[in-house]
């Protein structure tokens, strides 16, 4: 996944177009058998292996298409005092702690 958000990262708007696709090329599936393959090595029945995979790209793609798009939220109250952190975060431990929470309880 971290390999899959850099990639997103390194193309502008690359969050944006790969989830405006339905890729089923090479390189998509290639991560998603491998992804598959990890969780079923990890004990994961194949339905189950798949469901989780899902999930987790879909965390990604989802957390990069923010990462790219943010903008300031001072014109929303409950932004406000946050506005520059909001524009400035580390998303990549934003990530981490993500992909820590989604992967804690996968079963």
């Amino acid at each position: 996944m971290r390999a899959f958000r850099e990639a997103l990262l390194t193309h502008r708007d690359g969050a944006r177009v790969y989830a405006g696709t339905h890729a089923t090329g090479p390189n998509t599936l290639g991560l998603a058998g491998s992804l598959v393959g990890a969780l079923r090595e990890a004990g994961f029945d194949a339905v189950a292996a798949l469901e989780k995979a899902l999930l987790l790209m879909h965390f990604t793609t989802g957390h990069v298409l923010e990462e790219q798009a943010a903008t300031g939220g001072e014109a929303y109250s409950h932004l406000s005092e946050v506005g520059e952190h909001f524009t400035t975060m580390n998303y990549a431990d934003l990530f981490e702690r993500g992909i820590r929470l989604m992967t804690t309880d996968l079963r």
